[in-house]
């Protein structure tokens, strides 16, 4: 199954096992995050209701990629400047793209653990 995700104002289309270099994201290495935006999604030559899949990923590195110059130069006036900069990027490897059938039941464990918890510190504080 593949998808087309969003991120970082750029979109990419994965499979399960892909390697991709992304825009920086939030993490270390070895964490796993949930891409959100997904634009299109299927198998072959059918499509699958993208609001119903999601993609998960492994974040391999935190790095930078290719210095790039930026050179200027205004001619007969003696005016150059030269400059570089590395982009921060991160490598993710794409554990799983497909329908979202536990996601619910994490978000229900999480909600009762909210719930749970200002009751407690309420009843601490007493």
């Amino acid at each position: 199954m593949f998808a087309v995700v969003r991120t970082g104002g750029k979109q990419y289309r994965v499979a399960a096992g892909d390697k991709i270099a992304v825009e920086k994201l939030a993490g270390e290495a070895g964490d796993t995050i949930t891409l959100g935006d997904i634009l299109l999604a299927g198998e072959g030559d059918d499509l699958a209701d993208a609001s119903k899949v999601t993609v998960s990923a492994e974040i391999i590195a935190q790095a930078k990629s290719e210095k790039v110059i930026v050179f200027k130069k205004r001619r007969r006036h003696n005016y150059r400047r030269k400059n570089g900069h590395r982009q921060q990027m991160t490598l993710l490897r794409i554990t799983a793209v497909g329908a979202e059938e536990a996601k619910p039941a994490k978000k229900a464990a999480a909600k009762k653990t909210k719930t749970e918890a200002p009751a407690e510190a309420a009843a601490s504080a007493e």
